[in-house]
């Protein structure tokens, strides 16, 4: 998944549960039922994961491009350097 593409799943896995929480508590609301707004919701979340979670192509629309690996061998990590100095109680004052 790009980072375009993690961006939309996340628009649109927003977009998904506030609208189905509307829904849910309109449906509970109207019926009397709480069991109904849980029931609404639930399936909202489902269809939800099932549209964010695997990687869809449409996520994929713009593919990154990794370094070779020669070009990541000719600029290796920089090396941090430690100094091996013992601190004394002079050198903490």
């Amino acid at each position: 998944m790009d980072w375009q593409g993690q961006k939309l799943c996340e628009q649109m896995m927003m977009i998904m549960l506030l609208g189905f929480s509307i829904l849910g508590f309109i449906a509970g609301y109207s019926t009397g039922s709480y069991q109904m707004m849980l029931l609404v919701y639930s399936a909202g979340v489902v269809i939800t994961t099932l549209i964010s979670v695997p990687n869809w192509g449409f996520y994929n629309r713009r593919p990154l491009k990794w370094l070779d690996p020669i070009e990541f061998e000719k600029n290796p990590k920089p090396e941090i350097l430690v100094s091996k100095k013992k601190v004394t109680k002079s050198d903490r004052k």
